[in-house]
């Protein structure tokens, strides 16, 4: 399906090179000969070989690959196309994109065209892991109800005398023991693109094993239990993610509970170096996660892109983007001996926001970055959204090699590997500045200047030194409510409520720690950081510390690759001790799959409108993502997680004030428990990849039909309605006349607030449908988990409890149905106005859909009737959605938007499309109270129009088919 026009000669056959004695074919862009490419940027000489190596005269053209070689002249200029060399799911984001895909099959097939060529043209890898739900901490699990049948005893950590491994235990249930290879250098065929990773065999009466030759190493119980909860809950889900490995070629699925996403793709997916079509060329690849940058700091070229975009990908479709701006990051200076990788994170992202980098790439050169282990690079990496670039690019360089022999690269692979990337100048000597390229702007960042912070209480770029977080948090009491306020009366800022949890007296305040999570994203790759939160949990249990019971820890580690050091570095049972007892493998806490907190602290915290806090060693804090209750969040390394868990608050000076107090009267302060960087580097062992099996997942049966075959009473999986009215013909776009508006909103309105994500309210419009299918609320499962059913996420758009809708006056849910006057759930208004036949639109201000790249933030809203966004800027990522969905995307003109034109949002509005519309056209709008304006339409390109006028980029796949 989409294949690329068949060309007599690729036009840069000149270029083709060797190596291996002629075994392998490149394209070289050295042969140009031109002194041009020496200086470019290296993230852009991978641009460049691949429009090089896809040039067909159709999507990549002769002219795109002399912009590229050009980019000093063109950067920030014109629109380059990008062809990856693989595309990256998660679940949350990759079941719609799997669902259109087999909805796009009932669709053609009705029309004639055999199912069979709807498939991914580009390799896909969907990895299984947003669905994981806390339910069970370590405190519950002895009387947790057990989905699978049997029962589970709360073995508990041993003595803190024998901090050894456990025996190992075996579920009779999923059989999802944890692995790790004893030979080291054994995996030599592991999981890729197209390729399944290495499935664990079941063998009569002997333990799992694996193909690398694995030993057993036991799960915590909790695991064991999340996990069967986790699989039996999304049976449905992965049953369909099961059909679509079968189905569709060049789809390779992940199963559960083998590691999030990220981590995913840097220890079993990426090569660096790839071969396709008899051509070894550099790896690639787009995701549809924002993180997905992680990979760059193995010197692979990957960014974060949409649903909408991804599914274009996946179809054979180039990215188009404009050729981008590239900010040289030169680290110098020594690294502070306190601070840790995430300090430096935080430390750079705080600095590269600061430049005004947003959509331009940064590649990191200087002496410095020879100090940086590839765990601190490629968590520098994962943050980059936080700083607003596309990528963090880390050239491959003598480290990059040397991580690599630590893991499952042969001899031959990296000998191949260092010759290639040096053929084509992609290998790099940091500490030789005569290979330093040329760049748009240089930032210096000098390394010793990093300190410990956090940031919060509500976004990422607003950081803390950790010796001012009491000051700062008061200050926030303080202030008025935004970003940094949360306006709290001064006769109120001493409220003590006392609780009884479990038999025993405590009290919350304002500060009170309630949730303290180091979780798979960010820095839980990082064995640096986590190695000292495991000690410093070692030194404060074996000091006498403990966490109050009522907080709501949990660890969930990025693979099981981090439980096995932190197991084998014997540091385990003792975060285990503290509540951070491994409960599975994937992301939770931080896109709001916290199980609810114990009833006597959230009626305190009501009771006292307490400001409570979470801590988490994260990368998302929005209010309320969480928990709803829980209104100030702080991103934190994990070992400063464990800390705050341990004093129970965020109001605490840790230079002044104890860690907390032993049983004996004893005060144990942070820098008592706090391991030394030379401590934390004698555990520092190799890693090693392990591949698990779940016996659940190898066991689960699926349909083995070419069409999904939908099941009408199915809740979590529903053939969407994008094609209910796909015809062959090209229908003119129509104007919008006499359109209602659904949404009269701010600034800043942000994907969080328009995509669904997190729990179901119980009493959301989303609710009520679930209601309706007699289903209970026990059974509501999250958005996550049902993001293959438009029924539910349709009604979930908008359903932020943070929605400031200017209709509404307060943050709410909800909106006004003009007609009637009456104040409805959005869903239930914007189903009055489909009924009535009347089309929608949404008004906004400044940095509409900033946020996560998410489908659904477009898909909802077109769904819900709306055919255009009027506003006062977009974030781009989001305006393409849009775009992609069919859905007009309109700006107001400079220094106009509603309050300037005096609108109310309860006037008419009529759109006037022409016959001839164009990229960047103004077009004019008229209301029912006879005001004029004029917008302009945010169409980039001819192929944004294309998609326009074929109603978006499924009706346009779908018609080429046809």
């Amino acid at each position: 399906m989409f294949l690329f026009p068949h060309t007599e000669e690729h036009p840069f056959s000149h270029l083709i090179d060797t190596l291996k004695d002629g075994d392998l074919k490149f394209f070289n862009p050295q042969k140009l000969n031109d002194a041009k490419y020496d200086k470019l940027p290296l993230a852009i000489r991978v641009l460049l070989e691949a429009a090089i190596r896809k040039c067909d005269h159709f999507y990549v053209k002769e002219e795109d690959v002399h912009n590229i070689l050009n980019w000093s002249q063109q950067q920030n200029v014109v629109e380059v196309p990008f062809s990856p060399g693989r595309v990256l799911l998660q679940d949350f984001t990759g079941i719609p994109a799997m669902v259109d895909l087999a909805a796009m099959r009932d669709a053609v097939s009705k029309h004639g065209v055999d199912p069979s060529l709807v498939n991914p043209v580009c390799p896909t890898d969907l990895i299984v892991d947003h669905s994981l739900q806390i339910d069970l901490s370590k405190c519950a699990i002895q009387n947790a109800p057990n989905p699978g049948g049997g029962d589970v005893q709360n073995q508990g950590p041993p003595p803190r005398s024998s901090p050894a491994r456990p025996t190992p235990r075996r579920s009779s249930h999923c059989g999802s023991e944890r692995w790790s290879c004893s030979k080291g250098s054994c995996a030599d065929t592991p999981a890729g693109p197209g390729r399944p990773a290495p499935a664990v065999q079941q063998i009569e009466n002997t333990p799992l094993l694996c193909p690398f030759h694995l030993q057993p190493v036991s799960e915590p119980e909790t695991v064991l239990k999340t996990q069967e909860m986790e699989l039996i809950r999304n049976k449905e889900r992965l049953q369909f993610f099961k059909w679509c490995s079968k189905a569709f070629k060049n789809v390779n699925v992940v199963p559960p509970d083998v590691g999030a996403v990220h981590q995913v793709n840097l220890e079993y997916l990426s090569r660096v170096v790839q071969e396709s079509q008899g051509f070894i060329h550099p790896d690639s690849v787009v995701g549809t996660d924002s993180h997905t940058t992680m990979i760059n700091g193995l010197g692979v070229l990957g960014w974060g892109v949409g649903g909408i975009e991804s599914e274009a990908v996946m179809l054979g479709q180039p990215v188009s983007l404009t050729l981008p701006q590239v900010v040289g990051c030169k680290l110098v200076g020594s690294i502070n001996t306190l601070a840790t990788s995430i300090d430096i994170v935080l430390g750079i992202t705080k600095h590269l926001r600061q430049a005004g980098i947003a959509g331009k790439f940064v590649e990191f050169f200087g002496p410095g970055v020879s100090q940086l282990s590839i765990p601190d690079r490629t968590t520098i990496a994962n943050m980059c959204p936080e700083y607003n670039a596309t990528v963090s690019f880390f050239p491959v360089d003598h480290v990059t090699l040397k991580h690599f022999r630590q893991t499952n690269f042969t001899e031959e692979k990296l000998e191949l590997l260092e010759a290639y990337l040096k053929a084509v100048k992609l290998f790099r000597s940091y500490e030789d500045s005569s290979e330093d390229p040329q760049y748009s702007e240089v930032v210096e960042i000098d390394l010793s200047s990093m300190t410990p912070h956090v940031s919060g209480p509500k976004r990422p770029q607003d950081r803390v030194a950790v010796s001012n977080m009491k000051e700062d948090f008061q200050s926030c009491l303080n202030e008025k409510v935004g970003f940094k306020g949360f306006h709290i009366s001064k006769d109120k800022q001493d409220t003590l409520v006392p609780f009884l949890h479990a038999g025993q007296e405590y009290e919350l305040a304002h500060g009170s720690v309630v949730i303290a999570a180091v979780i798979s994203c960010t820095n839980n790759c990082n064995p640096s950081v986590m190695l000292t939160a495991g000690l410093l949990a070692k030194k404060a249990v074996e000091a006498g510390l403990s966490v109050k019971p009522y907080i709501r820890t949990s660890l969930a580690p990025g693979s099981g690759m981090v439980t096995h050091y932190l197991n084998t570095s014997g540091v385990l049972p003792y975060l285990s001790q503290l509540g951070f007892e491994v409960i599975g493998y994937g992301c939770a806490t931080c896109v709001g799959n916290t199980t609810p907190l114990p009833e006597p602290v959230t009626e305190a915290i009501k009771q006292g409108d307490l400001v409570a806090c979470g801590v988490l060693s994260g990368n998302r804090h929005f209010e309320g993502r969480l928990y709803d209750q829980v209104k100030a969040n702080y991103l934190a390394s994990p070992p400063l997680v464990v800390a705050y868990a341990i004093a129970g608050t965020v109001g605490i000076n840790f230079e002044k004030e104890p860690l907390g107090v032993t049983s004996e009267g004893k005060e144990v302060f942070l820098r008592d428990v706090w391991p030394t960087r030379e401590e934390v580097h004698h555990i520092e062992q190799d890693k090693l990849n392990d591949v698990k099996g779940n016996l659940f997942w190898n066991n689960l049966e699926c349909p083995e039909s070419v069409v999904f075959p939908w099941d009408p009473k199915s809740t979590y999986i529903r053939s969407p309605s994008f094609f209910k009215n796909l015809c062959k013909e090209v229908q003119p776009p129509q104007s919008i006349e006499n359109a209602h508006v659904l949404l009269f909103l701010g600034d800043k309105v942000t994907t969080d607030h328009i995509s669904p994500a997190g729990s179901i309210a119980r009493v959301s419009a989303a609710a009520k449908y679930l209601l309706s299918q007699r289903l209970t609320p026990r059974e509501f499962n999250s958005y996550g988990a049902r993001r293959g059913n438009d029924a539910v996420m349709t009604r979930g758009t908008f359903a932020s409890i943070k929605l400031q809708n200017r209709f509404i006056g307060k943050p709410a849910p909800k909106t006004l149905h003009i007609p009637s006057g009456q104040t409805l759930d959005v869903f239930e208004a914007a189903e009055r106005y489909q009924k009535d036949g009347v089309p929608l639109i949404i008004l906004a201000g400044k940095g509409y859909g900033s946020g996560n790249s998410r489908d659904w933030a477009a898909k909802g809203p077109y769904l819900l009737g709306v055919r255009a966004v009027i506003a006062e800027s977009f974030e781009n990522m989001h305006k393409n959605h849009l775009v992609g969905m069919g859905v007009m995307p309109l700006q107001f003109l400079p220094g106009q938007n509603a309050d300037s034109l005096e609108l109310c949002g309860k006037e008419r509005f009529t759109i006037t499309l022409p016959d001839d519309l164009s990229p960047k056209q103004q077009l004019t709008v008229k209301t029912s109270s006879r005001k004029t304006f004029s917008v302009t339409t945010l169409f980039d390109n001819e192929m944004d129009l294309a998609f326009y006028r074929h109603g978006g980029l499924l009706q346009y796949v779908a018609r080429t088919l046809l």
